[in-house]
């Protein structure tokens, strides 16, 4: 029950994150998405160390976990505007697979550059010359 608690919690932690870069979106007047600039602040606090990790990865990795079910909403919505891809459907899957295989790579590439920085630091620390 306290598991629950605590990642509901924690939810409601990123969604006042979400909502704050809403706020400044709006106050701004800019053209950048709310959640994009909440998703800024949070990488900002948390690279300033003003917000820990460990206060926000139960609900994190619940959201992580349900995630595909997240996307079911904006896919239906899609349905919308089924003129607007009615004849493009060719060119709406390579431009889908295009964009999928260069995220993948990317995330990939940033990946492997996090985990080699990792395993060199681990290693210094180990021999001694880290702190």
């Amino acid at each position: 029950m306290k598991k629950i608690v605590i990642t509901i919690l924690q939810m409601g932690g990123l969604y006042g994150i979400y909502y704050i870069g809403c706020i400044i979106q709006s106050f701004l007047n800019i053209s950048i998405p709310g959640s994009i600039i909440g998703m800024l602040l949070l990488f900002l606090l948390l690279q300033l160390k003003i917000v820990k990790v460990q206060w926000l990865e139960l609900g994190s990795r619940f959201l992580l976990s349900h995630l595909a079910i997240l996307f079911v909403p904006a896919t239906v919505g899609l349905m919308n505007y089924f003129p607007f891809f009615q004849g493009k459907g060719f060119f709406t899957l390579v431009i889908a697979f295009l964009s999928t295989v260069i995220v993948m790579s990317i995330s990939g590439f940033i990946a492997q550059r996090i985990s080699s920085r990792s395993e060199k630091k681990q290693q210094s620390v180990e021999r001694g010359f880290g702190a």
